[in-house]
């Protein structure tokens, strides 16, 4: 993909930068593949709101995607390279040879008329789904499963690929997208390749009516906040937040603080830890 600059005719084009599309094949789903998507505006099933900042935005239509890979053996042909508007990555339509359609994460560099298929006799080839063990080491993969049989929840947004670095007896090591390396067992399936739409991270939305068509509602500082709002609120003027650090509206400590539950069952499995974003490291903005 590209990305598509604008001149200043308004505020809004000044800094706005777009994709230009051109891996897009087809402008309409796959009427089978498609059903409607219940927006919660971030409430519960009680209405309250739970998560923050959310609301508005284009209606959409949820594209049924297949992170599961579970047809073995049978090999599909990359019929079209669509949009998603549920995701940054771009999606693949694959007509499979016993007539089903199904749609997948359109892998980087992949071409309509390619033919994948999945299962642990598979070649390594862009596209195709095997077992983490028969996936030689250094090969960059996507949509990585946690247990064998759940389906794919790992490095699936655009452009994220992690790498299987180690095999050793019934688990396979892998370096994820946020520098943490982890194990995994050896028959979780991965897809080979890097996630498409490699350059989603350098769009600028150029206003913020752009984040609005995207259900994102505005950010407002704690600290300009009434004191029964947040605890950062409160004083006269533009006074600090008057504790020893940032804090949610709940009053649990944020921007460093680690959240974790030291007894998670999942701790074994970690080699290495993340790495730290740079914007918590440097102190960050306060809420």
């Amino acid at each position: 993909m590209g990305i598509r600059y604008y001149r200043p005719y308004t505020a809004g084009t000044r800094q706005k930068t777009s994709s230009d599309f051109v891996e897009i094949t087809r402008d309409r789903p796959e009427k089978s593949l498609v059903k409607a998507k219940h927006r919660a505006k971030g409430r519960n099933n009680r209405g309250v709101i739970t998560s923050r900042r959310r609301g508005g935005g284009h209606k959409r239509r949820y594209r049924i995607i297949d992170f599961y890979r579970n047809k073995l053996g049978v090999p599909g042909t990359i019929a079209t390279v669509e949009y998603d508007p549920n995701r940054n990555a771009r999606i693949a339509l694959v007509n499979y040879k016993d007539g089903e359609k199904r749609y997948i994460l359109h892998p980087r560099n992949i071409q309509v008329g390619t033919t994948i298929v999945a299962g642990p006799d598979s070649p390594i080839e862009v596209g195709n789904a095997l077992p983490l063990e028969k996936i030689p080491l250094g090969t960059d993969v996507h949509n990585v499963e946690l247990l064998p049989g759940k389906g794919g929840q790992l490095v699936r947004a655009a452009g994220a690929m992690a790498q299987v670095v180690a095999k050793e007896g019934k688990m396979v090591t892998l370096k994820l997208p946020s520098g943490e390396v982890r194990l995994f067992q050896k028959g979780c399936y991965a897809t080979i390749g890097q996630v498409g739409n490699v350059e989603s991270n350098n769009i600028t939305i150029g206003k913020a009516g752009r984040n609005r068509w995207k259900a994102r509602r505005p950010k407002v500082r704690g600290s300009v906040m009434n004191p029964v709002d947040h605890p950062h609120g409160g004083g006269e003027g533009r006074a600090p937040i008057g504790r020893s650090g940032p804090v949610t509206p709940w009053g649990k400590p944020t921007l460093g603080y680690k959240t974790r539950k030291k007894n998670k069952q999942s701790n074994k499995l970690i080699v290495r830890r993340r790495r730290r974003s740079s914007k918590r490291s440097r102190g960050g903005r306060q809420s």
